[in-house]
């Protein structure tokens, strides 16, 4: 008995501190709801609750990382859990460095505006800072965080940054460096050596970039291999700091070795699907030759592509390098494991909302139940890249089984439509300005329709104009136009009614065709034609024009309105004299290169040179209209449109001498220029060019004039944007025995024109 009664007082404690839960409360609860609350807690109502249960479910809500502190009262059955939230983050600011930056709020400080008040993500965002300047090649720089509570209740949150200073390399040592020039290695590091004027472009201004140092020694590493030293070794850089001036000393120790020569160049196939010697054909690794990494990399893309072109999608290329370390010769060997062939099984196009699925859809070279084929799907995406529709394309592989696979084209509307708008400044023209309102893509058929009402100081125009590119989806094109045009260059006015209708054929993925017929009315206003003898007033008579144009244009690059690769070359032959007054022949021809830098300078620049070369032939009356003027954008910048030609001395009503530009006949204009990204988020891009052309009567020699400057590319909403500011080279300022003074232009601008 006295036994029952000790054990009854033991357990009294135990009973008098268990709770019978009838209910549950919450008080001050936001982030998470009352639902997935209670799931949380570890017991149930009408269970009898004691403190280790209660203080199991506090802790359980802690760890959400929602609270600052949770209180529990208990009366009557009800148990009340009070919340106290942490504070919301409502804005989130960068002082000092990259202020107003998206980009860098998004990747580096990642501290969302909503989020949570969290000291430790906030001491982890000062860590990312940091490195991300320390990248840029900056020590000792100092970020302070900053909190405000706002009247909503809210914390704004302040990153003070106090950027370090940058340290330059004022010198750059190799050691052991024999059988290469030390100095080629700039072309591949990124780290290098101050050079005189280094802030100048194109030299080098020695600012250190940390994230770039553990990959120059493989880089110089990766020099060495092709020029065949197999067995080079570039040790990691020693770098000495002078922490008082931040000018650093860094030093390479390399072991050359010996240049290898290639003794033999196998291809192995696990399955034998093509002859072997129809892929040495496209080898550029040569027996007998010095071995060369970067051509050993590509004949294993050619090798891949040359399969893959056959079905089969999924072949690998194994490569092997057998060295004979005592001869210094290298076999190389291509193991070649081709899959199984891979048919398409079917096109999926996403993100065309506008534009309509059979328009991409006649541009792809692969459809459902098409064999499998590399150089098919690369096409394919630059054809819808030509088509200049969209602002991006990809195509994704999409593996069902080992022998079938989905292709994914996902597109990503551009604006096709756009009001363009066109002119410039100069010392005779003053301002320009024209304006046309046309769409590429018509209700996302692919048609081009274009009203144009243009007018100007110079130029009056109005038009209609319709043309499909692909007739009933087929190979073939047509185009018809009515227009009506005044333009006035520098000595006379030409007013133009006219016609034209045409057709063309795509013969191949690159090549296409185009014939047409025009007919027009054209009538002269020519100033001061009391000045002109009675021979050259007969080069300014009113005349009808009939005329067939033939051509044909190869055109591969990547991309309508911003290619990075490829070539664009057109010629074009027109011959007027059917039934009218003008009778001549003109070739146009016109070339367009284009290649991106990337792999070369580690960011998006494209390098361009474009050239154009025209010629006219009198058969019979070439008028002065018909004949070609030089300067502006599309020939060489710096000069007046139109403004360069050859030209004619007359006097005037009071016997002073004056020029009259007459054209000349042929002409010869190129132009070299590198875009680089300017402000990428907004798809702005600065170009710099150099331009030079000639112009003459019966040689091109008579005139030769040249520009440079520097411009913005932007791809505006309303469609791409050319800004141009330019300097003339040497332009004439007097006039001579032969020609008029040039007539300069410091600013020009034009809207809708392929870059």
């Amino acid at each position: 008995m006295r036994i029952i009664f000790l054990a009854f007082l033991l357990l009294l404690p135990l009973e008098l501190l268990a709770y019978k839960i009838k209910s549950v409360r919450y008080q001050g609860l936001v982030h998470i709801s009352e639902g997935v609350a209670t799931r949380m807690l570890p017991f149930s109502l009408g269970d009898d609750v004691d403190d280790a249960k209660i203080d199991k479910a506090l802790k359980k809500f802690y760890r959400q990382g929602y609270f600052d502190d949770i209180r529990v009262d208990y009366e009557n059955g009800v148990l009340t859990f009070h919340f106290q939230e942490k504070p919301i983050i409502a804005k989130v600011e960068l002082q000092g460095w990259k202020e107003n930056d998206d980009d860098v709020l998004k990747n580096v400080v990642r501290i969302k505006k909503g989020s949570i008040f969290d000291m430790k993500k906030l001491e982890a965002a000062k860590k990312r800072i940091i490195e991300a300047i320390s990248q840029d090649g900056k020590i000792d720089s100092v970020v302070e965080i900053r909190t405000q509570k706002l009247d909503s209740g809210g914390i704004k949150v302040t990153f003070v940054v106090n950027e370090g200073e940058e340290i330059v390399i004022q010198k750059l040592r190799y050691s052991g460096v024999k059988q290469l020039d030390s100095e080629e290695f700039d072309d591949v590091i990124a780290n290098k050596e101050h050079e005189f004027m280094g802030w100048f472009w194109g030299r080098n201004d020695g600012k250190m970039h940390l994230k770039d140092l553990e990959y120059d020694p493989l880089r110089i590493k990766d020099f060495y291999m092709q020029h065949g030293f197999l067995d080079a070794q570039v040790d990691e850089p020693f770098v000495r700091v002078n922490f008082d001036s931040y000018e650093a000393q860094m030093s390479y120790q390399i072991q050359e070795g010996e240049a290898y020569k290639i003794e033999k160049v196998s291809i192995f196939q696990t399955k034998q699907v093509i002859d072997n010697s129809k892929l040495f054909e496209i080898l550029k690794l040569k027996k007998g030759n010095v071995f060369n990494i970067k051509l050993f990399r590509e004949d294993m893309e050619r090798i891949k592509t040359k399969i893959a072109d056959l079905a089969y999608a999924y072949v690998q290329v194994v490569p092997d390098l057998r060295k004979n370390e005592k001869e210094h010769t290298v076999e190389v060997v291509f193991k070649v494991i081709p899959g199984e062939k891979v048919r398409i099984h079917d096109v999926i196009i996403s993100g065309n909302t506008r534009t309509l699925d059979r328009v991409i859809r006649r541009e792809l070279y692969l459809g459902p139940g098409d064999m499998y084929s590399l150089t098919d799907l690369k096409d394919s995406r630059h054809a819808l890249g030509r088509l200049g529709y969209f602002d991006g394309t990809t195509i994704e592989e999409k593996r069902i089984n080992n022998h079938e696979m989905d292709l994914i084209v996902k597109v990503k509307e551009a604006p096709t439509g756009n009001i363009q708008l066109g002119g410039g400044y100069g010392s005779y023209g003053g301002l320009l300005l024209s304006i046309a309102v046309n769409d590429r893509n018509v209700w996302g058929s692919g048609i081009n329709v274009g009203i144009k009402a243009e007018k100007s100081q110079r130029t009056k125009n109005a038009s209609f104009s319709i043309s499909n590119p692909r007739l009933n989806d087929s190979d073939f094109s047509g185009n018809f136009s009515v227009y009506y045009s005044n333009y006035e260059y520098n000595d006379y006015a030409v007013n133009t009614n006219g016609v034209s209708v045409g057709t063309g054929h795509r013969f191949s993925r690159y090549i296409s065709g185009y014939l047409s017929y025009g007919y027009s009315g054209n009538e002269y206003d020519i100033y001061h034609p009391e000045n002109l003898s009675s021979y050259y007033i007969s080069f300014f008579e009113s005349y009808t024009k009939s005329s067939i144009t033939t051509s044909v244009t190869f055109d591969n690059t990547d991309d309508y309105y911003l290619p990075r690769s490829g070539f664009v070359v057109s010629q074009s032959f027109e011959k007027a004299g059917l039934g009218a007054d003008a009778d001549f022949f003109k070739s146009r021809t016109r070339l367009g290169y284009y290649k991106g830098l990337e792999d070369y300078v580690g960011f998006d620049a494209i390098f361009r040179y474009k050239a154009r070369f025209y010629f006219a032939e009198n058969t019979g009356y070439l008028p002065i209209a018909e004949r070609y003027y030089m300067g502006g954008i599309g020939s060489v910048r710096g000069y007046e449109s139109y403004s360069l030609s050859p030209a004619i001395r007359e006097l005037d009503e009071n016997g002073n001498v004056r020029f009259r530009r007459i054209g000349g006949r042929m002409t010869f204009s190129n132009s070299a220029e590198v875009s680089f990204p300017l402000v990428p988020k907004a798809k702005m891009r600065l170009v710099t060019y150099l331009d030079w052309g000639f112009i003459g009567q019966d040689s091109l020699s008579e005139i030769s004039r040249g520009g440079y400057g520097a411009g913005i590319e932007w791809f505006s909403p309303v469609g791409p944007i050319q800004l141009m500011f330019s300097k003339a080279i040497n332009p004439q300022t007097h006039d001579t025995l032969t020609l008029p003074a040039d007539r300069t232009a410091t600013f020009e601008f034009t809207m809708g024109q392929r870059f």
